[in-house]
């Protein structure tokens, strides 16, 4: 508001800059009368710098993002384009820098955004963002806290299109939200105690813990349900790896079984061990303190100690004894093959262990070779050394 200018229209005092686009423009408030038409005409430069200004403004509000993280994204919108590295790039790079500033303030505020929402967003690609965000962290010396696990689960579970009936939705996958989510981060507890989350992408682990929470829930309805079907009802992209992760904690859950008393008698599979995961989450720190062991649990029972020696005399001396020698030979021959609970990496290693091979120099080197003025010096001994090895001599 300015005090010092008049409307010449109404003669109101009521003076105010307007900002319509990249114009800016003083006008009346009473009228409308536009005082400073000199005003109307700004450079290319300030053009892009404020349409660049509504883009950040206009993705904020389109993720409902509160007021005060609004004005953050924009403050380093404003420092990016002034920075050498960024105020010269094109405008496919200017639009990613535009969903880096709110990235990044969404991650300093623990506010639950991943970067796939932002692509989508933006339209723009995965690994152009990833490299530009590593840039914009770099040259504005950004500090950004990760995103634990859960935050990134609790928002990625939320994109979700199964808690709603629809068309494309039978009444028999529709789910609660709060129970699929209780159930995934149960899920995925589990997979970062069995080393499966460490030094892997997040997402195809929260896609496959999220797939058997959901089967686990009503597994008569939803056991014949693909994770390709699920993915596509769940309205998210299937990531390459997630199969494999899939995989991975269903053979967890089957070696956790095999230690459940009521699951021995079964003959559990991938497919059907979905039906007990309640009850494995349930025991789930006695189930993996027992799997992590590779000693079996009937390892004190004197009969399985016996040897081949002795368990012939023992039949031969009592015909009883027949069956119960044999059912323990199989339980050792089943406990044997038993694999014990370990990270991936060493159950299947991707990579060989590198021997070093010798240097042509090095292996060049006989011993033979003549003695440098310079260290001979080292091998000649002094008389006190010429002493103590002699009564070292003696002695021997």
């Amino acid at each position: 508001m300015s005090g010092k200018k008049k409307c010449p229209d109404c003669g109101s005092l009521e003076i105010v800059e307007d900002s319509h686009y990249s114009q800016n423009q003083l006008v009346c408030a009473d009228c409308g009368f536009i005082l400073t038409e000199g005003l109307l005409t700004t450079t290319f430069a300030d053009e892009g710098h404020l349409q660049g200004i509504k883009r950040v403004r206009d993705l904020c509000r389109v993720l409902r993002l509160p007021s005060l993280f609004e004005d953050t994204a924009v403050s380093y919108y404003q420092k990016a384009v002034k920075h050498p590295c960024f105020c010269l790039v094109s405008l496919e790079k200017k639009e990613v820098i535009v969903g880096c500033c709110v990235f990044v303030t969404c991650r300093q505020h623990n506010w639950p955004l991943t970067m796939g929402t932002v692509c989508l967003l933006l339209y723009t690609n995965k690994e152009m963002f990833t490299a530009t965000y590593l840039q914009f962290l770099k040259e504005m010396s950004l500090d950004v806290p990760s995103l634990s696990l859960i935050d990134l689960l609790k928002a990625h579970v939320n994109s979700f299109k199964l808690f709603k009936e629809s068309s494309g939705i039978p009444p028999k996958f529709v789910e609660h939200k709060e129970q699929l989510m209780n159930r995934t981060i149960q899920m995925m507890e589990l997979a970062s105690e069995t080393w499966l989350v460490t030094g892997r992408h997040p997402i195809p682990i929260v896609m496959a813990a999220a797939f058997l929470a959901w089967q686990s829930l009503k597994p008569v309805d939803r056991l014949t349900c693909t994770f390709s079907k699920f993915c596509e009802l769940a309205g998210t992209d299937t990531p390459g790896p997630a199969r494999q992760r899939l995989k991975e904690l269903q053979n967890i859950l089957l070696q956790m079984a095999s230690h459940l008393g009521w699951l021995r008698v079964l003959k559990l599979n991938r497919r059907t061990v979905v039906k007990y995961v309640g009850d494995l989450l349930q025991h789930r720190c006695v189930l993996l303190q027992t799997a992590f062991s590779r000693m079996d649990s009937t390892e004190g029972c004197s009969l399985e100690s016996l040897t081949p020696e002795t368990s012939q005399q023992l039949t031969e001396e009592c015909p009883a004894m027949t069956e119960i020698v044999s059912l323990v030979g199989k339980k050792q021959k089943s406990s044997s093959k038993r694999a014990p609970l370990l990270p991936p990496c060493m159950l299947n290693p991707s990579k060989k262990v590198r021997t070093l091979e010798p240097s042509p120099e090095d292996s060049a080197i006989t011993g033979d070779e003549p003695i440098l003025d310079s260290e001979i010096e080292q091998y000649i001994r002094t008389p006190e050394e010429k002493e103590i090895f002699r009564k070292v001599q003696a002695c021997l």
